[in-house]
């Protein structure tokens, strides 16, 4: 029987949207949620993939296969989550991909009020004092464009990305 071979997809949107680690907007009532929640990393990376992976979502790309592999890139220590959780209840998170100085988000989500902004918050805090340049979200949209997100041309953000990449060839992969 033939192996069927799967291609996995990489989007390159042209602009790009790129949180400048120095421009996160913390209104005064995000700083309030972020009292209100407890952010772990790296504790359920699977299950914060699943529920990013909601088959109510639209457009869902996160498929069971997809998890796999990216539970095997978190095994080899490439993959990050950032877990919010209330009462011991996960409630929101994000997670993606963490190379050197940069770190490509990949999708997040939230069952409460703030949980993924606040997830987002601890996400900027540890990439600023682990070195990171370069927080890629891939998109702006009107949300991310309200917690700072902005859209740079596709060269520029390929300069970033050079930059960013040949700086971290000397960190160590798990900052």
């Amino acid at each position: 029987m033939p192996v069927r071979k799967r291609v996995i997809g990489w989007w390159s949107p042209d602009p790009r949207g790129i949180l400048p680690l120095d421009g996160l907007r913390v209104t005064r009532s995000l700083r309030q949620s972020c009292r209100h929640y407890e952010v772990r990393f790296d504790t359920d990376v699977r299950e914060v993939m699943l529920r990013c992976g909601d088959s109510n979502r639209p457009h869902g790309w996160i498929t069971p296969a997809f998890i796999d592999a990216y539970e095997q890139l978190f095994r080899l220590g490439w993959v990050h989550s950032v877990e919010t959780y209330r009462d011991g209840e996960l409630v929101g998170g994000l997670y993606g991909v963490r190379i050197g100085r940069v770190f490509a988000g990949e999708s997040m989500f939230s069952a409460a009020r703030d949980a993924s902004k606040v997830a987002l918050v601890a996400l900027v805090e540890w990439l600023n004092t682990t070195g990171a340049t370069l927080l890629d979200v891939q998109w702006r949209t009107d949300h991310l464009a309200s917690l700072g997100v902005i859209e740079v041309p596709r060269a520029t953000y390929l300069g970033l990305l050079a930059e960013a990449s040949a700086a971290g060839r000397a960190m160590d992969r798990h900052s």
